[in-house]
């Protein structure tokens, strides 16, 4: 999955990097909060997830590559809850960050264990994936018009006389290539196969 943004890789790194933002335009999380660094160097840190009448809690850790031989970066990841009520159990997943000219190609691939089994995930796993790709159209617009996620709620997708809202059709959904079906890992840097599985943070 990916989305050109009109603007520089140092900024979009430095933007997508602080945890503070993250939950502004990222649906999937409402909050990511700092808890500290690896022995390895990785950064933990905790999260949640607001659902009307119950929020979900997890851990993670992530490890980002700021400079590789050809000029992109990378920022991996793991995550997961106990919480019998998130319909994801576990999840790790990438961001890639690609200058072009004019802008920023950023690019995620992620997989994750159902909380919910396998029947109920056919469900789940396509809401997940629209919710990433418009997540990805807010951050796009954030940075290219200046424009505050707040700006665009979740119930904006409703308003169809704002032809500049935040659209998932605006991401590509597919690797390239590829079809939604494939292995959006297949990618993946190398930092996600040596991230260990997050500890509880006590």
């Amino acid at each position: 999955m990916e989305i050109t943004i009109g603007a520089g890789l140092e900024d979009v790194w430095a933007l997508t990097q602080q945890p503070g933002e993250h939950g502004r335009w990222d649906l999937r999380f409402s909050q990511i909060v700092p808890a500290g660094i690896t022995e390895a160097g990785a950064a933990r840190f905790t999260y949640t997830r607001r659902v009307p009448f119950h929020t979900v809690a997890g851990v993670g850790v992530s490890l980002g590559e700021a400079s590789r031989p050809d000029g992109s970066r990378t920022s991996a990841l793991r995550f997961g809850t106990s919480d019998r009520l998130s319909p994801i159990r576990a999840g790790r997943g990438y961001w890639r960050y690609v200058p072009i000219d004019g802008g920023t190609r950023f690019i995620t691939g992620y997989d994750y264990t159902p909380g919910w089994g396998r029947m109920p995930d056919l469900l789940v796993r396509p809401i997940l994936g629209w919710a990433t790709a418009w997540s990805f159209d807010r951050l796009r617009i954030w940075m290219e018009r200046g424009e505050a996620p707040e700006r665009w709620p979740l119930r904006s997708v409703l308003w169809f006389w704002q032809r500049g809202r935040p659209r998932a059709a605006r991401c590509r959904r597919a690797p390239a290539g590829g079809s939604r079906r494939d292995d959006h890992l297949r990618d993946a840097p190398a930092t996600l196969a040596v991230l260990p599985a997050p500890e509880p943070i006590r």
